[in-house]
């Protein structure tokens, strides 16, 4: 598969979910600590969000590097903006600041029972 077509691919699942989070395994069976900790701080605010699992596709695994110019795994996007990794994310979660740029993406939080 050519690059224009992992990036299309890439576009195309960006635009079709609120909250993507390019991983390695999925959000039930996270393979790596990285992927679990920011799954765990999605999980924790109530964040709903799509998961794929960039193990299965090597295309895909090294094209999501190219496309963002981030080298790591996971990457997660809100409504179409690259966030960052699994620091990022969770140095976000830990001040609040992920709660907060959830909100003002508008999206919605699971309210803790």
């Amino acid at each position: 598969m050519s690059e224009p077509q992992v990036f299309e691919r890439i576009r195309d699942e960006i635009s079709k979910n609120d909250v993507l989070l390019f991983m390695k395994g999925t959000p039930v069976f996270p393979q790596c600590g990285f992927s679990a900790a920011t799954v765990d701080a999605l999980s924790q605010l109530g964040v709903k969000f799509h998961g794929i699992n960039i193990l299965v596709d090597p295309d895909l695994r090294e094209g999501i590097k190219e496309f963002s110019q981030w080298p790591t795994i996971p990457q997660l996007y809100v409504k179409g903006e690259f966030v960052g990794g699994c620091d990022i994310v969770r140095e976000m979660f830990e001040t609040g600041e992920l709660e907060q740029f959830m909100k003002e993406k508008g999206v919605s939080l699971a309210t803790a029972a």
